[in-house]
């Protein structure tokens, strides 16, 4: 059964949306997936089903609604398409707890970087579904504007390696 990785969006970040991860595994183990693991505060969640991805996502998404009150917005991937993503990351010397992977829900428009605002000197680059931002103060500091960033959840690239890591483990038994 395939191993799919959940990245939900505006889950404990800045106070809102709290969510403890051991609520979160038993919520993904009453909609139904199995082998759940979350990897550290910040909405990341492995488990097995035979869903499709999308389908994966929407189910998550609407159970999260229940207990949250609106859907937050969740985001899967499998474990290739981590390691594709941090393989192809367009900025190879930046720090990778400075470099941030966005994950958008679906392909990014054309016009994506279009009201880019980069007073910090960050740097961004599109790449299908995900958007990296390479900041070198730090994404705390960061004054960078983007819109669409809005519908994202982000991760660093660390965050990227650690999950492909562990779904390949997963993948393994």
């Amino acid at each position: 059964m395939p191993v799919h990785i959940a990245l939900l969006r505006a889950v404990n970040v800045g106070g809102t949306g709290r969510l403890l991860m051991s609520e979160l595994r038993a919520l993904c183990e009453d909609a139904g997936f199995t082998d759940v693991k979350t990897y550290i505060q910040s909405g990341n969640v492995l488990f097995r089903s035979p869903l499709l991805a999308d389908d994966a996502a929407k189910r998550l998404d609407e159970s999260l609604a229940r207990i949250m009150g609106k859907a937050p917005g969740v985001v899967v991937r499998s474990r290739r398409q981590l390691e594709t993503i941090a393989d192809q990351n367009p900025f190879p010397d930046a720090r990778p707890n400075y470099l941030m992977v966005n994950f958008l829900p679906e392909p990014a428009p054309t016009n994506a970087l279009s009201d880019l605002v980069t007073p910090d000197g960050e740097e961004a680059h599109v790449s299908g579904q995900e958007i990296y931002v390479h900041y070198p103060n730090g994404s705390g500091r960061s004054r960078m504007t983007l819109k669409i960033l809005r519908r994202a959840t982000s991760r660093n690239l660390n965050t990227v390696h650690k999950l492909a890591e562990m779904a390949a483990e997963m993948e393994a038994h």
